[in-house]
């Protein structure tokens, strides 16, 4: 029997006083583990020390996190942050870089919501940092008062471009997802190809164009009750399924 792969998850540092922890959601875990029927390894956000193609070459694909903290503006040349935001700048500098690496090295990429923006500004786009400002664009954040069952329940239609990868495991062409972000893409970064739009336009999902690997991003949560929808499995499936393909050619069983 071929061994699970062993797929990199991107972890946030959090200082819970007075100790800096490396987190990740368990959902997130759980998704790889039971949606990518694979082994979830943790990559702490430890900064310039982590070696990227060390981690690289120990690991079948990387799976990015959301994340309550945002990506600093100084990434993409955006405005300065407003007072209060959340910034993780380890997790920026561990996963900024390791992303360009992976996609190099052709390592199947899967990024959820944060994620999603990590991706889009590594390869040169932009960011909106408060998206229902924006005219012409739906306030797509979470009520935080609710339970997290309503938090994350189904939000909004997203529209699946023809001929996409989503589209495909879909077999349908508009499907409803939950929105829980307050960032999403200003300048969509060139050089990807879109795969998933909201009614207002705001895009929620994209690929790499040219990659050698499975490297698609989404703006909504597909990790959450993972193994409750058939389209989020079908999604975390096929990013399991590219990563046993990149392992077995790893160890040249293909």
């Amino acid at each position: 029997m071929q061994p699970k792969p062993l797929i990199g998850i991107s972890a946030d540092r959090r200082v819970l006083d007075p100790h800096p922890f490396h987190v990740v959601g368990e959902k997130y875990i759980t998704a790889i583990r039971d949606g990518a029927d694979a082994v979830p390894f943790l990559i702490p956000a430890l900064g310039d020390s982590v070696d990227g193609d060390d981690i690289l070459t120990k690991v079948d694909g990387i799976f990015l996190t959301g994340s309550a903290s945002n990506v600093e503006p100084h990434h993409y040349e955006g405005d300065d942050s407003r007072e209060g935001t959340l910034h993780d700048p380890h997790r920026d500098e561990t996963f900024l870089g390791l992303i360009r690496h992976a996609l190099d090295s052709g390592v199947p990429l899967f990024a959820v919501c944060r994620g999603f923006q990590e991706l889009n500004v590594v390869l040169g786009g932009t960011l909106h940092q408060h998206v229902h400002e924006q005219s012409g664009y739906q306030d797509h954040r979470e009520n935080k008062d609710d339970p997290l069952h309503i938090q994350y329940g189904p939000a909004h239609a997203v529209h699946l471009v023809e001929g996409g990868l989503l589209r495909k495991l879909a077999g349908k062409d508009t499907v409803t997802v939950n929105s829980v972000h307050g960032q999403g893409a200003a300048r969509l970064a060139k050089g990807v190809t879109v795969e998933a739009v909201a009614d207002d336009g705001l895009v929620e999902a994209f690929r790499v164009d040219g990659s050698n690997a499975f490297a698609l991003a989404v703006q909504w949560h597909p990790e959450w009750q993972v193994t409750d929808d058939k389209f989020s499995m079908a999604i975390f499936s096929a990013f399991g399924d590219a990563c046993r393909e990149y392992a077995a050619q790893k160890k040249g069983d293909v």
